[in-house]
């Protein structure tokens, strides 16, 4: 199993480690990550500790003072050192259009 430890990705999931101020904003219950728009399924971070909060602009923190598991129905495990992190979702451009757009997972 990776483990990530500055930056890494789960699926359409970023991981990016982050200063522990920023870990800010309300809990969310199931420390779930991301939510998949088209299957349902979900990217959980599981661990002792463990704790994650969405900003009120909509961006997810993860804490995990001893580390952590993040776990997906398609995707394998992977493990996320002990610190904080800012949670993203892999962005693609479509050229036609002109615009970028989240992956949907």
């Amino acid at each position: 199993m990776n483990t990530i430890k500055k930056f890494g990705q789960q699926g359409d999931v970023l991981i990016k480690a982050c200063d522990p101020s920023k870990f800010q904003g309300k809990p969310i219950v199931g420390h779930v990550l991301a939510e998949g728009e088209l299957t349902g399924h979900a990217h959980r971070a599981t661990g002792d500790g463990v704790a994650v909060l969405e900003a009120p602009n909509g961006t997810r923190f993860l804490s995990a003072p001893n580390g952590a598991e993040i776990s997906h129905e398609e995707h394998g495990k992977v493990a996320v050192a002990p610190g904080a992190y800012e949670i993203g979702i892999v962005q693609e451009y479509d050229h036609f259009a002109e615009e970028a757009r989240a992956v949907q997972d």
